[in-house]
């Protein structure tokens, strides 16, 4: 059964309205920017790319940062640079609670923004600073990265979506100013699939969803890429980390088995602590979409 099919009943969708007012205002400050660094989440990197992005940079420089790089194994990072680069993607992967990455980053935004000096030196015009700004969805790690450029904490950075709430530009150094965006997300989540990962990996609010729809699912996946390709997960995430073994049953059902066996019968309690364990990385590096793979 498709995952999507559980969810006729229960459909995702979440657009509070500073995300809209965020989303009107960022795309007038779009027209004041030189570069774009449009940030992923490593676990989902297809189901957090914004489908109005494209429309929105036009001819812009964009830098792609597939960030949460330690929530994912190194053969998983291989099969998406190789993909993103068939694309004709540059991608730069990045863990930006840690730093990793950065250096990188903040030189594809430098080299951008230098061939913007050069056409304005051709006219006649002074160098400035580049400016970018950092766009994606909710909690994807743009506050962090931002942060992290930076040398400092100044942006307001947490792990769950919607802490950034206003647009404000973040000087980087005499060469590069930032702007720091909401979150943005489509109005309408008209991929159900890709809304249920979103859900997963705490990339949209919470009253959007129900926990135990979205830990069966959560199970579902892991399991379907036990039976398909193994190396690309921890070896029995499940079983290693709660004793009882998923592949043998729906996730529905393993929530039912592992309530009973772990936490009394509560099965909210038991979607609720294996969908916190994942987001924590307490059960390992575990990725939810690879491309030639359908987690269906």
């Amino acid at each position: 059964m498709s995952i999507t099919q559980n969810y006729k009943l229960n459909i995702i969708q979440w657009y509070p309205g500073h995300i809209a007012k965020a989303e009107k205002n960022l795309k007038e400050q779009l027209k004041r920017v030189d570069v774009i660094l449009e940030v992923r989440d490593a676990r989902i990197p297809l189901s957090t790319h914004h489908p109005q992005v494209k429309e929105w940079i036009g001819n812009k420089s964009r830098v792609l940062v597939i960030n949460r790089l330690d929530m994912i194994l190194p053969q998983v990072k291989s099969i998406w640079s190789e993909w993103l680069k068939k694309q004709g993607e540059v991608p730069y992967f990045a863990n930006a609670q840690q730093g990793q990455g950065i250096t990188a980053i903040a030189k594809a935004a430098q080299i951008a923004g230098t061939e913007l000096n050069e056409r304005r030196k051709q006219r006649g015009m002074l160098p400035r600073p580049v400016r970018a700004v950092v766009i994606g969805f909710p909690n994807v790690g743009k506050s962090a990265l931002i942060n992290r450029l930076l040398g400092k904490r100044v942006v307001e950075s947490a792990a769950r979506p919607g802490v950034t709430r206003q647009l404000r530009w973040v000087k980087i150094s005499e060469h590069l100013e930032l702007l720091d965006a909401p979150g943005i997300i489509p109005s309408r989540l008209e991929d159900q699939q890709a809304a249920v990962k979103l859900a997963i990996c705490d990339d949209i609010g919470e009253a959007s969803y129900d926990n135990q729809l979205i830990a069966a699912a959560f199970v579902d996946m892991v399991n379907q890429f036990q039976e398909t390709s193994p190396h690309l997960l921890p070896p029995h995430p499940l079983l290693s980390r709660y004793g009882v073994d998923s592949i043998i049953h729906t996730g529905e059902a393993y929530l039912e088995v592992l309530a009973a066996s772990r936490y009394q019968g509560d099965v909210e309690r038991t979607a609720r602590t294996i969908i916190s364990d994942f987001r924590k990385g307490l059960l390992g590096a575990i990725v939810l979409e690879v491309p030639k793979i359908n987690n269906s």
